[in-house]
């Protein structure tokens, strides 16, 4: 494929990506019908030329000899400003004449002027920052997002992104960074002064009563449930030698005094035991945060759990539990986390629009990112400028800028040859008014 039918690369390596369109092409015509048309007036004027002098040399008349002035200058501009305007993109007849064919010679020239233009006069901190700050972006922003409509169309695209973020993540990965991660949080904070304290203050806020309600509830329905489990276990603990009326008499006795015993805790609130539990719970509180020995077989007791591979399990699962959850919750349009972003937005948009400090400070962190990303990709950027133009093809950049400005340049050709024309004669005319 040819330069001119499609794209290629140039000799930086960067693509040439040059195309001549269908709109080039009309655009190339345009310029080939101007080209005609400035040179079919040169042409005119040498042919006016010519007769003018032929009329001259047979004494036709003082006219003639302005005409042949006004002809001549004519042909003398539509020749210079051919010159230079061919000139600009390749070498007039093919002569190696100096300074001529000046855009592709020149070529990587212009593209690092123009990226040393575009660095000073585009990227530059004092510029960004003055145009950034004259659109007022902060106010802009709030009353957009103020209305409805927008923070639905944001709160979708948000939901949108964080459903494609979810599906890129392998569970995988995923499990074993938030399983790695709570155990190393488990295992590096201790735990017993921090359960210490909550039991502390459980205990003294008597939270735990219901707690013993419903042990002593459960104690004693299992008693009534297991009275002969119960019978038969303090029988079968007795001597052999013991008649077994006794075992059954002693079994069914201490059978009764179990269950009166964890009746009276079930039914009287200031039951002895009841102190007792509390006593101890109060000083297992107190060990807890300052018994070293307790505070040791504590954590060596978080350890065996943690190591365990059930628990290792439930901690990799709790991943997927939290990613069906999220990616349910950003497909329901009704979901409580999609209307409080939803909320939130509005919210924020309303206080943008209206608080002028918070719009200045907005506006200054919008203004400072992007200083810095132009501060610190200026090179960079300059750089794709100046290795873009390098790597296009000179002949193929010298007819794509040809077909885009050089109509323009073909009225120039025009314009001297009518301008010289009218030079011309002036200067003929005052020579003969001057008797020269």
């Amino acid at each position: 494929m040819s330069r001119a039918d499609g794209p290629g690369k140039g000799r930086t390596g960067v693509p040439d990506t040059f195309v001549f369109s269908a709109a080039d092409e009309e655009r190339r015509r345009g310029v080939r019908r101007m080209k005609a048309t400035a040179t079919g007036l040169l042409v005119l004027v040498a042919l006016v030329y010519v007769l003018a002098k032929w009329a001259q040399a047979g004494s036709a008349g003082g006219w003639a000899g302005y005409v042949a002035a006004a002809a001549e200058a004519g042909m003398v501009g539509a020749l210079a400003d051919w010159f230079a305007v061919t000139a600009l993109f390749r070498r007039p007849l093919g002569l190696p004449i100096p300074h001529t064919a000046i855009i592709p010679t020149k070529k990587d020239q212009l593209g690092v002027s123009l990226g040393e233009f575009v660095g000073e006069n585009f990227l530059s901190a004092d510029v960004v920052r003055t145009r950034l700050h004259a659109l007022g972006i902060g106010g802009r922003l709030g009353a957009w997002l103020a209305e409805p409509a927008h923070a639905d169309r944001v709160t979708a695209e948000l939901a949108t992104a964080l459903r494609g973020a979810l599906t890129v993540l392998r569970d995988a990965d995923v499990q074993a960074v938030v399983g790695e991660a709570i155990t190393r949080r488990a295992e590096a904070v201790e735990i017993a002064p921090g359960i210490g304290k909550t039991l502390e203050r459980v205990v003294a806020d008597g939270g735990h009563r219901r707690v013993v309600d419903l042990v002593c509830a459960k104690a004693h329905d299992w008693l009534v449930t297991h009275a002969d489990s119960i019978s038969e276990a303090v029988q079968g603990g007795a001597p052999g030698w013991t008649p077994r009326f006794v075992d059954r008499k002693v079994g069914e006795r201490v059978y009764r005094e179990l269950l009166r015993f964890v009746t009276e805790m079930r039914d009287m609130p200031h039951h002895p035991a009841r102190a007792a539990v509390d006593r101890f719970l109060g000083d297992f509180a107190v060990d807890l945060q300052s018994d070293s020995e307790t505070r040791q077989r504590v954590e060596r007791l978080k350890s065996d759990i943690l190591a365990r591979d059930e628990i290792q399990d439930v901690i990799a699962s709790t991943w997927s539990a939290i990613r069906t959850m999220i990616i349910s919750a950003a497909e329901d349009e009704q979901s409580e986390l999609r209307l409080r972003v939803r909320a939130s937005l509005i919210s924020l948009g309303t206080r943008l629009a209206t608080d002028g400090r918070l719009q200045a400070k907005v506006e200054g962190w919008i203004e400072g990112a992007a200083v810095y990303v132009v501060t610190t990709y200026r090179a960079e950027t300059t750089s794709l400028i100046t290795d873009t133009v390098a790597g296009w093809d000179a002949e193929h950049t010298s007819r794509k800028i040809e077909a885009h400005i050089g109509r323009d340049l073909q009225f120039i050709r025009i314009n001297g040859t009518v301008v010289g024309a009218l030079a011309g004669l002036l200067i003929y005319t005052v020579s003969r008014a001057l008797g020269a």
